[in-house]
């Protein structure tokens, strides 16, 4: 991928505090780990059963961290490059689009739809419509998932927002019981912007441009992520009546929607589901 660097705009930054992590000692990393895992896989939280601190939750607004790196910084820009051209494409696809920031935060953090760990992974959050995320995600989902790559942490983003959208139109309120056909749709969004843009001469308009091999990389994120995956990695076998985002290959299927036709309209995952 192609991108150039911002005014971080688009980032909301409160990784200066994190979560109290009481509760993790008595099970051992390993064991917190393993129940972020479960929890995530099978869509119980058996992180409820830790008694995290709530004096040391994160509230937005607070200042960056003392303690970062270069390459952690230069995640933060490429965050905010990506929301800011995800943004823009959507701008010209809804006239009513109203822009959006991500909220970077470590360990936890306590947002208007409750507390949630790192370990749950990156979410959007309809009542305050931020997206939240944790940069240690993009280093799980290369590592533990086995899907590296800017463009496999771009569709992430980008299917955050593709949730922003959903909200926006009213997708969201009227089918929020429908979890998996909600999620396959953000897949499909998140293609959307991708479609957009692998259009050649972007990035000598200072937008993101993708490249070669960045379409597969992307496909691979989408495979990596599916519940019948991460069940199979946390329990030993599937659940398809526990499944919350789709398969590996319904995820594929609707980004892949999405990359080529480059129309919301081909996102109609809930007449779908219906067929």
């Amino acid at each position: 991928m192609r991108w150039t660097t911002g005014d971080r705009s688009n980032v909301e930054d409160v990784r200066g505090r994190g979560i109290g992590m009481a509760g993790v000692g008595s099970v051992g990393l390993g064991g917190f780990l393993l129940l972020a895992l479960l929890s995530w896989a099978t869509g119980t939280n058996f992180l409820s059963l830790l008694s995290p601190t709530s004096s040391s939750t994160t509230a937005v607004g607070e200042a960056p961290p003392a303690s970062t790196t270069p390459a952690e910084e230069r995640q933060v820009d490429f965050v905010d490059a990506v929301m800011k051209d995800v943004q823009g494409t959507w701008e010209q696809l809804l006239p009513r689009y109203q822009r959006t920031r991500v909220v970077l935060f470590r360990d936890g953090i306590n947002s208007a739809c409750g507390m949630a760990e790192s370990a749950t992974g990156p979410f959007y959050c309809p009542q305050d419509g931020r997206v939240y995320l944790d940069l240690g995600f993009f280093e799980e989902l290369s590592q533990r998932f086995g899907a590296p790559g800017d463009f496999a942490r771009a569709y992430v983003i980008a299917h955050e927002v593709g949730h922003h959208v959903q909200r926006l139109t009213g997708i969201e309120a009227r089918t929020r019981q429908e979890s998996v056909p909600l999620e396959l749709q953000a897949d499909c969004f998140a293609g959307v912007w991708g479609h957009a843009a692998a259009q050649p001469g972007r990035a000598a308009k200072g937008q993101v441009e993708l490249e070669q091999g960045d379409v597969e990389a992307g496909l691979r994120a989408a495979a990596a992520i599916g519940d019948d995956r991460l069940q199979r990695m946390a329990t030993g076998h599937v659940m398809p009546e526990r499944f919350t985002h789709g398969s590996s290959a319904q995820r594929v299927e609707w980004f892949r929607r999405g990359l080529t036709s480059g129309d919301p309209k081909a996102c109609n995952t809930f007449v779908s589901a219906t067929n």
